[in-house]
């Protein structure tokens, strides 16, 4: 692939900065070209003869040279690169960049940017959850910085959660979309989350469906360009303001936003919806009710409703099936009683997967192919890696690729 886009990636002192390393390499398979800057302490995980011969090129280090400043580097860096890339993100960095800091070469380099710049956290997770590491994040996404993870996993200190450095394939899947963002011209929907039926006023039918694997779906699209609405049922999770959210209760009420949302290019139905409703009463029903009856009433298939539309169906429809026995077998009969392209196959019994879970292992099942299984993994990494089939499915140009 003929690129010529340049990334300047900043690597700053912790335990996963030998993960740029393997960035490097890939980046410069696809002919990006990169310069670097170390930290101090980043020199102490990864030397600078190991990156200038990945990256076949000058690594700068977190100091002002005077026979450099005669070029004023850290004005000629911030205009070289077309895009800045942190990783790995310390709390420390994060903090000083937050705060508009000129106090060495790379926070001078950062605040005299005009550039897209990402960020890729990773640090100890009480670290990461700590108000002020929160309010430092909120600041930067408010100036347009856009955070890649932090994901959750076994950290190097010992402890278990939220601070590990996304990735290498998200962060170059990220990077990728940036620079291809213009080139794409496709719109879509997605569906994610439960919803709600009513018995009375404080019960009802519903199921343990978090929502996240939908949100970062509709997530990965955003970020690669696509023009994506979400229809969100019921969900605790704290949506990005640059995702256009259709929040909905009912079956009702999401049959009737993606019908709305139509006509799209692509529409992925991750939901899970309830099958069935009843009668609302209209006060709580009291437990000495003793003979209570509820009539359940069938409600209308969104995925079904999406894959038959004559005149509006998406050129690509990708359903869920979320079963908790037979996966593949009851995956396979919903293929083909939906006419949907895809399904998209999990077990739920598993409580290490699927709903309320950070982590999904699934089956892709597509009309006539043989059926792709992706390992357990973060539903953030695994959208990832759906958004990119999804995106093979809709050739952007002959002379760019994602690969």
């Amino acid at each position: 692939m003929k690129n010529n886009k340049k990334i300047l990636l900043i690597i700053s002192g912790g335990i996963a900065a030998y993960k740029t390393l393997d960035l490097i390499r890939n980046l410069r398979s696809k002919n990006y070209e990169i310069k670097t800057i170390l930290t101090k302490t980043a020199e102490e995980f990864v030397t600078p003869l190991s990156i200038s011969s990945l990256s076949n090129n000058k690594v700068y280090l977190n100091k002002f040279d005077l026979n450099e400043e005669i070029e004023m580097d850290h004005i000629a860096l911030s205009r070289w690169a077309d895009l800045i890339l942190i990783a790995p993100a310390t709390a420390n960095i994060i903090e000083n960049i937050s705060n508009g800091s000129a106090n060495d070469f790379i926070n001078t380099v950062i605040l005299a940017s005009n550039k897209k710049i990402f960020l890729a956290p990773a640090m100890n997770v009480k670290m990461w959850e700590k108000d002020a590491t929160q309010i430092n994040v909120e600041k930067l996404k408010k100036r347009n910085f856009s955070m890649i993870g932090p994901s959750e996993g076994l950290l190097a200190c010992g402890e278990f959660g939220e601070g590990r450095m996304a990735n290498v394939n998200e962060i170059e899947f990220t990077i990728d979309n940036f620079f291809i963002k213009k080139d794409i011209n496709l719109s879509a929907v997605v569906t994610a989350g439960p919803t709600r039926e009513y018995i009375d006023p404080v019960r009802y039918i519903s199921n343990e469906s978090s929502g996240l694997q939908g949100y970062y779906i509709a997530k990965k699209m955003v970020e690669c360009g696509i023009k994506t609405k979400l229809i969100m049922g019921p969900s605790q999770i704290k949506i990005e303001d640059n995702i256009n959210t259709i929040k909905v209760t009912t079956a009702q009420e999401m049959l009737e936003a993606v019908k709305e949302s139509l006509p799209t290019d692509i529409a992925v139905c991750s939901a899970a919806v309830s099958d069935f409703r009843t009668d609302k009463f209209e006060q709580k029903i009291k437990k000495n009710n003793k003979d209570l009856n509820l009539k359940l009433y069938q409600n209308m298939d969104i995925l079904s409703f999406i894959s038959n539309h004559n005149n509006l169906r998406p050129k690509l429809v990708v359903g869920f099936a979320a079963e908790t026995n037979n996966v593949i077998e009851y995956a396979k009969k919903k293929l083909e009683q939906k006419h949907c392209d895809w399904i998209i196959a999990n077990d739920v019994s598993d409580k290490n997967i699927g709903f309320n879970s950070k982590n999904n292992e699934i089956s892709i099942i597509r009309k006539n192919q043989e059926i792709e299984k992706i390992s357990k993994r973060e539903k953030s990494e695994l959208a990832t890696l759906l958004v990119q089939k999804i995106l093979k499915e809709f050739p952007i140009n002959e002379n760019k690729s994602l690969n």
